[in-house]
């Protein structure tokens, strides 16, 4: 029978165990910098080459870049009413679990600990890596130290420089991070604030310097015509060829554009979190965003569409300053995306582990990771956390054909995307159903046109999963298989008996 309204606890006492000892240390523009941080990493360097391929279409490469944004701006003001309601550690684990049931909170954990987060900080942190690689040159993914060694047919262990450099990363800012919230911030703070000033240069000599009078004319002459539209192993054409297009290219840039609700997991340590939760998530979202298409403007000011398209490597970023650079713009644009990076993984690094944390004070997780340390941080969840990430920088991928070796995280990243989606959307729609379960819990913030924006998130989020199951059925099939993997753990864990924290 259903319990009197009366009977609830206010949402935001729901966790409040165990989460007196954080230090509320985290202002507005620290949970800002954190948003903005943890967005930014190298994505939008890269992944516009891969989009404008899919698209073939200058206009509608800003377009699928505009629907990205409509779609995370829409997403965090959706999610400022449920931070609101429950400023507590552990953020949409903690909105699944009490919207819809623990099974539903664990399996969202479950895949953030064992893939998002964690294979996120791995391929960050390898970027990082590659990157410092351009400024010095013994550090690459083929200088090995322990050469690759098949483990099957298809996979490989392997340590090389890159993987060296990419474990230290993870090291030193789960070690720093340790220490007390006061230093994560303090570093994301500093190297959030050097990849906004590095992305504004790149837009602005973008716009300007590197701008040319025969790129503006050949991207904008006819920005709406199609010119080399990808869709292999696809008859479609016209309209639907363009949205399924459309929908495919989200990949590259909602990953690009991921992770901003991060700063819920930390919100037992931010101050006055009713208020600088939901403000903090549209401002640094729509902050991003805005950078982004500027970016993506400054791209097409500067090269011809077909030049973004094949990019060497994918560099669009290199590709506009080495225009004016020749020398200069591939060490430039290194050294722009190392601060990027960096900033990015100790943000990931810093908010993952509050989810462990959480996850952990329910049964759940390992007992450790659910105490904090002397700092007041969850010690023993950032070491967990950086451990698993270490191991998934390790492993290879491995093709029998060419003989080359890729990463395995990339992979799992691939598989989830879909499945990150679907718990976006639920966390979404846990904004309605909340809104009928517990009609008098207090919300300092609501959802901003409401029920219409948090609809348009979950309709426009659906069709995106919907064309990516039907049109990219490889990469998206196993996430769910993935999350399904957490079923019987999660039954496992309830059986298993946990010490009072």
């Amino acid at each position: 029978m259903k319990q009197p309204e009366t009977t609830q606890l206010p949402a935001s006492d729901l966790t409040t165990k165990g989460t007196t000892a954080f230090k509320r240390c985290l202002g507005l523009f620290d949970s800002v910098m954190v948003v903005v941080g943890v967005m930014i990493g190298s994505g939008i360097f890269i992944v516009s080459a891969e989009m404008s391929r899919l698209i073939g279409s200058s206009g509608w490469l800003l377009i699928a870049w505009t629907v990205t944004g409509v779609l995370t701006v829409a997403g965090a003001l959706s999610y400022g009413e449920l931070a609101a309601m429950m400023p507590d550690a552990g953020g949409m684990y903690v909105y699944l679990r009490e919207a819809f049931s623990p099974i539903c909170g664990f399996l969202y954990g479950w895949t953030l600990w064992t893939v998002i987060q964690t294979g996120t900080i791995a391929a960050v942190a390898i970027a990082f890596a590659r990157f410092s690689g351009v400024l010095f040159p013994g550090i690459s993914e083929n200088n090995y130290i322990v050469t690759p060694t098949l483990i099957s047919a298809r996979y490989a262990l392997s340590l090389s420089t890159a993987q060296v450099v990419a474990i230290g990363v993870i090291v030193v800012l789960a070690v720093g991070n340790s220490l007390g919230v006061q230093y994560g911030k303090l570093i994301q703070n500093v190297f959030t604030i050097a990849k906004i000033s590095a992305l504004i240069v790149l837009i602005v000599l973008g716009l300007t310097v590197c701008a040319n009078r025969a790129a503006v004319q050949a991207n904008f002459a006819h920005p709406w015509s199609l010119s080399g539209l990808s869709l292999s192993g696809s008859a479609l054409t016209g309209v639907l060829a363009m949205i399924v297009a459309l929908c495919i290219s989200q990949t590259g840039s909602l990953f690009s554009a991921d992770s901003w609700h991060d700063i819920t997991f930390v919100a037992a340590e931010v101050k006055n979190p009713r208020k600088n939760l939901p403000l903090a998530l549209l401002i640094g979202t729509a902050s991003v965003i805005l950078l982004y298409l500027l970016c993506n403007l400054a791209y097409l000011a500067s090269l011809p569409l077909s030049a973004i398209q094949h990019a060497p490597e994918d560099r669009v970023g290199t590709a506009v300053l080495q225009t004016i650079f020749p020398r200069f713009g591939a060490p430039l644009m290194a050294i722009a995306i190392v601060l990027s990076t960096f900033g990015t993984v100790n943000a990931l690094t810093l908010a993952g582990a509050r989810a462990c944390y959480a996850i952990a004070r329910d049964g759940l997780f390992f007992t450790a990771a659910g105490k904090l340390n002397k700092a007041g941080v969850p010690g023993w969840a950032l070491g967990i956390q950086g451990l698993w990430s270490t191991v998934l920088v390790l492993p290879r991928t491995y093709d029998p054909i060419t003989h080359e070796y890729g990463n395995l995280y990339s992979n799992l990243l691939n598989y989830v995307i879909s499945a990150a989606l679907l718990f976006y959307i639920l966390t979404i729609a846990a904004v309605f159903r909340l809104r009928r379960t517990r009609p008098l819990a207090e919300r300092p913030y609501k959802t901003w046109g409401y029920p219409w924006l948090p609809a348009l998130y979950i309709v426009g989020a659906s069709i995106i999963v919907a064309v990516l199951f039907v049109y990219r059925p490889e990469t998206t099939w196993p996430g769910l298989v993935i999350v399904a993997l957490g079923i019987p753990v999660y039954f496992l864990m309830r059986r298993v008996p946990h010490k009072t924290v």
